[in-house]
This record gives structure tokens, sequence and C-alpha cells, in this order.
């Protein structure tokens, strides 16, 4: 079987062909990476990071044509992708100097002659499994500190993008990484699944990552656990923002036109619902609308919000989740709904909607707690738009659906600010600002329906990547018995003054 990847604003062009792993394709690439992991970790973590910081100065060199190829293969807009790359240049820059800060401690132990340790040490072998809406940025948040931890990694990239992971995988080879070190496998869902089973029966992997649906990365979780394993996970958003009634209503329309439909809605950080306060819920809706409605879509090469969705699969779910729209709901933003064709068009389209797999950007305005679209992640350029009267209501609104990746407030007022940040339940709060755009150097991920507690980017992915040791030496030449042999020094406790 071939995995065929065409460009998604053209379907004309056949970007690339591959065949199709076999299970036993998958296992056999990992047990490549296991073998080859012990090696690598013995390589000074110094010298890893002169690894990643040449990795880091290719990506750079490469910039351009790797973000290029992002567009064609995925639709990402040109701007966008080149900001994406840019994200694994940042993960590299951050990291390179981690090789040299992997610390662990010196502890004072409670017995003489004795000397208590701790070390970070790698977990072996990760499996990392990644979605095609960030081909290059997100794997990157897994694959860059897992080498500098002296781990392997296996990449199963999207089948929607094995063009884009095929190259940013041979730039990682150039830059000194051990080609069994890093081995990149492209499968479907089905084979992956299996291969995973039987490689952590084996015994061949330590960690799991995963980006990707909240119902996959359920079944990883119960996988991995079976295995007494925890895997890291960052899944689906339902994405709240919240405008009090002090917000500059420009910076909402603009930070909500970005969230709601950048990347055709195709993020887990994007907007779910656009929640506004009654005061001034009229003038916000006028205004969002008017710039939904004016915005260009089309040709990622050009000057556009968006472009196409990923591929014919994304358009499809697209097209599933505007069948959940309900009779108290009205659709606002664009001449049409769905897919954009001829005799469906969206006014201001560039280009020829018919080559492609574009859709119409919507709001849906009437959400309520407990419609299907409510809680339901979209996954594509669909915002709800909903109405509160009090900061407590938008905060219950803000996490009843279970989701708990990023949040966004509008105001101006400190105590709103430190109200909503303690009780929103997303890892990641936005301040003015959109759901969307992270920096390489926080965590990164989200709590509930949303993931594990997991969080990628910055020093915390450290401990997803490696586990502590403590060691103790003792040079007494004695046995020394921990709290049973305890130095005691006399004092008096009937003193008085």
């Amino acid at each position: 079987m071939q995995i065929i990847s065409v460009n998604p604003a053209d379907t004309s062009d056949i970007v690339t062909s591959i065949q199709a792993p076999s299970v036993q394709d998958v296992v056999e690439a990992t047990r490549r990476a296991h073998q080859a992991q012990a090696a690598w970790a013995k390589v000074p973590a110094p010298a890893r990071g002169r690894v990643i910081a040449a990795v880091g100065r290719l990506m750079e060199a490469n910039k351009d044509s790797l973000a290029a190829l992002v567009t064609r293969e995925i639709g990402k807009t040109y701007a966008e992708a080149l900001g994406e790359v840019q994200e694994v240049i940042d993960t590299c820059d951050f990291f390179l100097g981690e090789g040299r800060r992997l610390y662990g401690q010196t502890v004072p132990s409670e017995m003489p002659d004795k000397q208590l340790f701790t070390f970070r040490a790698p977990v072996g072998t990760a499996f990392i499994i990644t979605a095609g809406n960030f081909p290059t940025a997100v794997p990157s948040w897994y694959i860059v500190p897992a080498l500098l931890c002296g781990n392997s990694v296996v990449w199963k990239p999207a089948e929607v993008s094995p063009a884009i992971s095929y190259a940013m995988t041979s730039i990682f080879h150039a830059g000194g990484v051990p080609e069994d070190v890093l081995v990149t496998i492209v499968a479907d869902g089905a084979t992956t699944s299996a291969a995973l089973e039987q490689v952590l029966e084996e015994r061949l992997v330590q960690k799991v990552g995963f980006t990707g649906s909240t119902a996959v990365g359920r079944a990883i979780g119960e996988l991995t656990g079976r295995h007494l394993q925890s895997p890291c996970l960052e899944l689906g958003g339902k994405n709240p923002m919240v405008v009090m009634p002090d917000a500059n209503i420009d910076l909402v329309v603009e930070g909500a036109l970005f969230a709601g439909f950048g990347t055709s809605g195709q993020r887990c950080t994007s907007l779910g619902t656009l929640w506004v306060h009654d005061d001034i819920y009229d003038e916000v809706k006028a205004r969002y609308v008017n710039a939904v409605e004016n915005a260009v879509v089309g040709d990622p090469r050009k000057d556009v919000l968006y472009g196409p969705m990923i591929s014919q699969g994304y358009l499809d779910a697209h097209e599933r989740n505007l069948g959940l729209i309900e009779s108290h709901q009205t659709t606002l933003g664009s001449t049409g709904i769905g897919r954009i064709t001829a005799s469906n068009p969206r006014a201001g389209f560039v280009g020829d909607p018919e080559s492609g797999f574009f859709a119409h950007p919507t709001i849906v305005e009437g959400i309520r707690a407990g419609d299907a679209l409510y809680d339901t992640e979209t996954f594509g350029p669909l915002v709800g738009l909903g109405r509160f009267g009090s900061l407590d209501e938008a905060i219950e609104l803000a996490n009843g659906h279970g989701y708990g990746l990023s949040s966004a407030i509008y105001t101006n007022n400190p105590q709103w600010v430190w109200k909503f940040r303690s009780a929103v339940s997303s890892g990641m709060v936005s301040v003015n600002n959109s759901t969307s755009g992270a920096e390489a150097h926080l965590p990164f991920g989200g709590n509930g329906r949303s993931g594990n507690g997991s969080r990628q980017s910055g020093v915390w992915v450290l401990d997803q990547f490696t586990r502590w040791q403590a060691v103790n030496w003792d040079y007494s030449g004695r046995l020394q018995k921990a709290q049973m042999d305890v130095m005691e020094l006399p004092s008096d406790p009937e003193f008085r003054l």
C-alpha cells in the first residue's frame, strides 16, 4: 500500500508517495533505535548539546525551503510556516545549553562519612507520535529534549506530512544525530497501534509521547498504563476567550480572528468559544462578524488569513461538526458554510476554490452549556459565540466542558485577571492575547480532556525524558543504617533562663 501526500491547496500536485510500512517494519525500526540508545547516552551531554546546536543552525539555513514545503504539503500560509520553523530553531537554541545544565544535587547525609547525590538518567527509547497541523514545531518539542537527554527516538509523524518529516529528519542526521538514534517511520494508525503494543510488550520503548485527539490519547494512556509507563500526552482543546466589559475591543477582534481562524482553525489551541460580557456583546459581535466576513481566504502562498484544510479527512470532519449546529444557533461570518466551491463561493476568495480543500469561516452564535458544540473540539474554521453576565459565570463556562489546554481573558482589571487565572482549569492562560502562540521556553500542555498534566517545552519537559537516580556513597567503612544510626548531639531540654 502507498501513502500518497497531496498539496491540499492544489490536489493535482502530488508531493510524495511512499511505501506504507508493515507492523514488523515499525517494530524493527524501534529495535534499531533501542539498540543504538546506550552508545548515544555515553556521549557527554555537552557534546549532545553541540549536536543540537548544529541542528539548529542547519534548520536556520534551510528555513525558507522547509517552510515552503510546509506550505505545499499541509497548506499552512507561508508566513505561519516560517514562524513554525522558527519555533524549531528557538527550541534548538534553548536546549543546546541544557547539555551543560542537566543538573543533579549534592545532598547532605544525616550520617558522617557519607554523601548523597541525585542524577538525571535518560529513560531509554522514546516513541513519539505527532499530528499533521504542526509538522515541524511540535515534533521538535519532543525530539530535541529527548535526544539531548541521551534517549533514542522513534518518530511516527502524521501520514499527511511525510515529505516534511523526512526532510526534517535529514537535517537532524546532517547535524550529527546518528541515523539509528533518530528513526522516522510514517505509518497509518492501525499499523502504529499494533506495533506500539508489541514494542511495549518487548520492552523496546520506555516513553511514549503523543500529540493528537483526546480519544486516541486515552487509548495510549490505557496501553502504556498496562506497562506501568506514564505517557506524555498533548491532546485536544476547547479553548475559551473571555471578554470583560472593560476590554479593548480592537484587540479582542484581532486576537479572536487569529485564534479562531489562523491555520484554518486546525490548532489544538484554536479558539473554541468567544464568551462576551452582556454589556459589550452587541458591539463585539458586530465587529467580529465584520472582521471575519472581510478576512481573505485562499491560496496559502498569497497574503491570506488562512488556506486549505490539511486534507480531505480534515475537511470531512469539519463538515460533520457543522452538522452539530442546533436550531437556536445562527451561523455568521461568510457567504456560505462548509466547503468553498464555485457553487458555494466565498466573497474575496484568492485562487481557485475547486483546486483544494477550502472551507468557509463560520461563527456559530448562541452557544450554551450543554450544546453539542459547547464541548466538542471542532478543529476547523468554526468559532462559537456566547454571552455571560458575570466573571463567575464565564469561569464556569470556560471549565464546564472538561478541556483544559489554553484560555484567554481580555480585561485591564487585575482583580479579574487573577481571579480568572486561579480558577480556570487550563494549563496555559493568556491575558489580552490570543489562545494561540506558545513560546519555546514556556511549558506547553493541558489538563483534563486536554492531557495528563505532562508538559512539553522549556526545562519542564526534561522530567519527561529523564528519570531521577538517587545515589548514596558511604565511605565510613561500616554499615550505617538510615533512621537508626543517626548522630544525636547532647542538649539540655530542662534549661530555662
